[in-house]
């Protein structure tokens, strides 16, 4: 005889299973907007106090009203940048805990392979933020009136003129590194201690030219001290309208090049918490004053697509700067 009893646990299992599928269900939304659900650190691979911490700084006030959580900034200092990038690939790969990182992290993987991080592997791209193009300049009383002036006394005299830099690997090195490279010129590399350096040796006649980013060469253009010939950028200035690129200027493409800065979290982050943090930055920017902070620092503000397409966009650049690294013999072990 069936138990009478039956059809009551019955009802009662199938009733606990209704209420933990409605459970579950209710729970994988809540937790998906649930971040963030606290502080978000993002990570500065640069002194306290410098241009890119103030920076991050401000623009990371905005970033906490856009995610409705505080933004804490972290400054990781040492290596060249390799110490806030290695910490970074190791954190959690939850989303709260982020690296301003940038076109810097791509090169000294390239020029140095045994370091412990992959800037294709070890991040989740969430958005490049911003451009910063170099100067060609050359001292105000100097000969040479354009590129291409300065191009044929270049392969006039192979190894007479010297350029200057902020040390091996850094940005106006690079590009110096690609002009010798597309027009097929030598020149001498004269590396410093930094790129506060570069001006002084132009002004002293230590060095006949050089790339020194925008935001430091363009007082002593507009001041007279140093005569522009071109810019590394995809465009031309607004600042100084007449200057060309040098891509223009030399009908070279591989001659477009800027250092540029993004975000990126650890390998592995979810999409959906890469979502949010996206479109929280793309709030950040169209904000007026975070866009005039970043342009009075010399940074063309400019944000990806979409995660994806910011990428596509660094492994560009990756192999872009790998013809430059491997070219110019700067692969260490």
């Amino acid at each position: 005889m069936p138990d009478s009893r039956s059809p009551p646990a019955q009802r009662r299992r199938m009733l606990a299973g209704a209420a933990a599928l409605a459970a579950t269900a209710l729970w994988r939304p809540a937790r998906a907007q649930a971040f963030p659900s606290r502080p978000v650190k993002t990570i500065v691979p640069f002194a306290a106090g410098g241009g890119p911490d103030v920076l991050a700084r401000k623009t990371g006030v905005r970033l906490a009203e856009a995610l409705g959580q505080s933004v804490v900034v972290e400054n990781i200092v040492g290596a060249g940048g390799i110490l806030a990038a290695q910490n970074v690939a190791r954190a959690p790969a939850d989303g709260y805990t982020l690296l301003l990182g940038s076109s810097a992290q791509i090169v000294q993987k390239l020029m140095q392979p045994s370091v412990k991080f992959d800037p294709l592997k070890d991040f989740t791209p969430v958005t490049c933020t911003g451009f910063s193009p170099a100067l060609l300049v050359v001292a105000a009383d100097a000969p040479w009136k354009t590129v291409q002036e300065l191009v044929a006394a270049i392969r006039a005299r192979p190894a007479a003129l010297n350029y200057a830099s902020g040390g091996i690997g850094s940005a106006a090195h690079l590009t110096g590194a690609a002009l010798e490279q597309a027009m097929q010129v030598q020149a001498v590399h004269v590396p410093y201690k930094g790129s506060v350096e570069i001006i002084p040796s132009i002004l002293q006649g230590a060095t006949q030219f050089a790339f020194p980013i925008v935001s430091t060469a363009i007082p002593y253009v507009l001041d007279g001290r140093v005569r522009a010939l071109a810019t590394s950028g995809g465009q031309r200035l607004a600042q100084l309208p007449q200057v060309p690129t040098l891509r223009e200027a030399l009908g070279k493409e591989e001659l477009a090049l800027s250092s540029w800065g993004g975000v990126w979290a650890p390998a592995g982050t979810p999409a959906e918490v890469v979502d949010v943090l996206f479109r929280a930055y793309q709030k950040t920017y169209a904000d007026p004053a975070v866009r005039a902070d970043h342009e009075a620092a010399g940074v063309l503000v400019e944000l990806s697509a979409s995660p994806a397409d910011f990428g596509r966009f660094m492994a560009e650049e990756t192999r872009k700067y790998a013809r430059i690294v491997k070219a110019a013999r700067l692969v260490t072990s």
